[in-house]
């Protein structure tokens, strides 16, 4: 054999060693983990479950563990009364939440199993999904849940102004969304599944800001048959629990609804549920908006971030939203709406805005961007305050009113961060009426 043979031979047999090496290293590290822990959730049958069979990703205590870091504060992405939630990176799976249950969150195994049977059992665009679970009682009795990863945080984030402001169009959607999840465990889940914790911090934003509902950990399966309620010790959160439910103990899918008028109240005005920051401490939002969206007057609560963004808010929309808001919140809970009634009202209003701006457009035969309105006679007056064509030409802000004008401002700028948003080529600003 020669000397060029014996090199071809040698060359061959390093390379189907490597291609050997390769193949069990994947074998080993990605085809028997996940075929050793696809499994579906044992123990005691549950019948009033129909979906008891459908399968979960079974977590090994330890590959959670290597996932999150050994449970790091670098991982850590919240806390809440059930357990902590850590950001996990797989190798299969890519990114995913783990919520680690505290030892107190379930008083039995049964408890928590099902839990995870229910949770298995929802599937819709607008809830967090259920990915798979972790039950290892010789780990300290670890009780973990593993969801889908949602990458742009909490509603509350944004209503409470530690990122971006949503536009007003994206504020309806993102009610939409909530309202389609929520309903779907009210009407379409059987038995009934009342969350009893619906607030922004558990209404998630996806990756294109779609509603995602979350943290089920104080979930109630809800009356069957004649029954018009379930009796249930008080749980939730203060601020938005339902004042029938905390005095009769009596929870109906109608605590859910007044939670979510809460919500959509804090979609509008961008305020803390309760505001000790103000003159009259500690008074809920319910109790400060009521007067102004009564008299149809949203535009002394409006969120102020909304008068400052490219696309115009819709007051009137705004307004009806309001208008939803206090009738989900009313104190008799059966006169409230249900969660799809609430779903259909949204989507009606968002349909008109965007129907009547269609027509208007249509009906101009082009679109006049801010800035390029045409010059009123008066505007000869104001040196470079012009009149803005604008459908909401006055609004309030903690009762103070306001005209609004069309204002050039092509060499000013603003060192306060709060006025930064003014400094476009041609906007609209708000002047106080004298």
């Amino acid at each position: 054999m020669s000397a060029h043979e014996m090199s071809l031979e040698f060359i061959a047999g390093i390379f189907a060693a490597m291609v050997v090496a390769l193949l069990y290293w994947l074998f080993r590290r990605k085809v028997i983990p996940f075929l050793k822990q696809r499994k579906t959730l044992k123990g005691k049958e549950d019948k009033s479950f129909e979906h008891d069979t459908i399968p979960l990703r079974y977590f090994d205590f330890k590959e959670l563990e290597r996932a999150t870091e050994n449970f790091s504060q670098d991982c850590l992405l919240g806390s809440g009364a059930f357990g902590n939630v850590y950001k996990g990176t797989f190798d299969l799976e890519g990114t995913l939440a783990i919520k680690r249950a505290r030892s107190e969150s379930f008083s039995s195994v049964d408890e928590f199993r099902n839990e995870v049977r229910l949770l298995s059992a929802v599937r819709h665009r607008n809830l967090i999904r259920l990915v798979g679970y972790c039950e290892e009682p010789e780990q300290d009795g670890a009780k973990i849940l593993v969801y889908e990863y949602v990458p742009n945080g909490s509603l509350l984030e944004y209503i409470m102004g530690s990122r971006m402001s949503l536009t007003w169009r994206l504020r309806v959607k993102i009610a939409i969304g909530a309202a389609r999840g929520i309903a779907y465990l009210h009407e379409e889940v059987k038995p009934s599944i009342i969350h009893r914790d619906i607030k922004p911090s558990n209404i998630l934003l996806g990756e294109g800001f779609e509603a995602k509902v979350s943290d089920f950990g104080l979930v109630k399966s809800g009356p069957t048959g004649d029954q018009s309620h379930v009796s249930s010790q008080i749980k939730g959160t203060p601020g938005y629990l339902d004042p029938a439910y905390c005095s009769s103990f009596h929870l109906t899918k109608f605590s859910d609804v007044y939670s979510f008028g809460v919500i959509l109240l804090q979609l509008v005005s961008a305020r803390p549920v309760v505001d000790s920051t103000k003159k009259q401490s500690n008074q809920h939002i319910i109790d400060w908006a009521r007067p102004s969206i009564k008299k149809g007057s949203v535009e002394e609560i409006i969120d102020a971030n909304l008068l400052c963004q490219s696309e115009p808010c819709n007051m009137e929309v705004m307004l009806k939203m309001g208008q939803l808001a206090l009738r989900c919140v009313v104190e008799e809970p059966k006169h409230r709406p249900t969660m799809t009634q609430v779903c259909q009202e949204l989507e009606q209003a968002l349909y008109s805005a965007d129907s009547f701006n269609r027509n208007k457009q249509s009906s101009k035969g082009f679109f006049t961007p801010i800035g390029l309105s045409q010059q009123s006679p008066k505007s000869e007056t104001r040196g470079s305050v012009e009149s803005y064509d604008c459908s909401q030409s006055f609004v309030s802000i903690d009762g103070v009113g306001f005209q609004k004008f069309h204002v050039d401002m092509d060499s000013f700028s603003f060192k306060s961060t709060d006025l930064r948003c003014l400094e476009n080529n041609s906007i609209s600003i708000d002047m106080e009426r004298i």
